[in-house]
């Protein structure tokens, strides 16, 4: 498969640069893949959308703000660093701006209780290594000092870092948000548990590399990003209960999605565990775990296109980006929804 054949026109003015008014005021598009149509909705419908005995599988993960930007106090010169990765203790893997000057044994001034200094070198283009030095509890002082690590196609500064959390962020370590969720409120969840259906929590902490979009010709040549996941004995084990009773695994945006199908056998358990995956799922594969998707809409040529374009095929994804595109839906982070059942 090429790169290209995952491309798709899209207006600029479509690019959603803030979110909506209210979570859960974003459109909903549901795609019904048994008959292949399109309907047309808003994403307070989803609750009714579910069935008792499904269970909704969301990614806790909560954002850091994680863009840093510092002076060196010899030139005056600045850099951005962008956390990704914690290594161990105080030391961070992170992508640097310009990464050219960004020296071993250089330190950089970020506010009067931070600084950093760069390491060495990472395998990640414009990646490196850091060390964080602070006075103080560490959380506090990178809430005041750093900035959240929008996408770069959101050009508007955000009103309040909350509206790029998910109600249910719990786990810090995230250097972008996990957006389908950012639709869901309080009271749609109650809804939906009001319907039967049980929420289960996972964690996968979302890196940059996700939202980069391919370089490679060919797909198969891209490699993918790893990312630190974590799925508990009991959320195992409640997806897997509601599997052999009949009920849908119902994903929460893409990351829950590969987060499941990492951790899936091929007999469709789900195991327990912890670590780090680089799955890359592209059209042809075969889902272990995930019977239905809620999702935003991704990037022309990105990897999370492919991953929603392998729950049908290729060319009826790219037909349902056209009926979004021609509906005037708004896409990317802060757009509207997906259901893909």
């Amino acid at each position: 498969m090429k790169t290209s054949d995952f491309y798709y026109d899209l207006p600029q003015e479509l690019i959603a640069q803030t979110p909506a008014a209210v979570r859960s005021a974003s459109r909903l598009l549901t795609y019904h893949r048994d008959t292949k149509t399109i309907e047309d909705g808003v994403f307070t419908d989803l609750p009714g959308k579910l069935r008792p005995g499904d269970v909704l599988v969301r990614n806790n993960t909560r954002v850091i703000p994680a863009r840093l930007i510092g002076t060196r106090p010899e030139t005056g010169g600045t850099m951005e660093f962008l956390l990704l990765r914690r290594d161990t203790g105080d030391e961070w893997e992170c992508l640097c701006r310009p990464a050219k000057r960004a020296k071993p044994g250089t330190t950089y001034r970020i506010t009067d209780e931070l600084s950093a200094t760069v390491l060495s070198d990472t395998a990640t283009e414009g990646g490196k290594r850091i060390r964080l030095q602070y006075d103080g509890i560490f959380e506090e002082v990178l809430d005041r000092a750093g900035q959240m690590p929008l996408p770069p196609y959101i050009t508007e500064r955000l009103a309040d870092r909350e509206r790029y959390q998910t109600v249910y962020a719990k786990e810090r370590g995230s250097a972008a948000a996990p957006t389908a969720g950012l639709h869901f409120t309080e009271a749609v969840l109650h809804q939906i548990q009001e319907q039967g259906v049980t929420i289960v929590d996972i964690l996968l902490h979302v890196g940059l590399g996700t939202f980069r979009p391919v370089s490679a010709e060919n797909v198969e040549d891209h490699t993918m990003h790893s990312e630190h996941y974590e799925v508990t004995a009991q959320a195992a084990e409640a997806i897997n209960r509601a599997r052999q009773a009949g009920g849908r695994i119902v994903c929460v945006g893409t990351t829950s999605a590969r987060t499941l199908e990492t951790v899936t056998d091929d007999d469709g358990v789900v195991h327990p565990g912890v670590g780090e995956t680089s799955i890359f799922i592209t059209p042809g594969y075969r889902f272990k775990a995930v019977d239905a998707l809620i999702t935003n809409f991704h990037l022309p040529e990105s990897t999370l296109l492919m991953l929603v374009s392998a729950l049908c095929t290729r060319e009826e994804m790219l037909a349902v980006y056209e009926h979004a595109v021609r509906e005037r839906y708004r896409f990317f982070s802060f757009g509207d929804a997906m259901f893909i059942e």
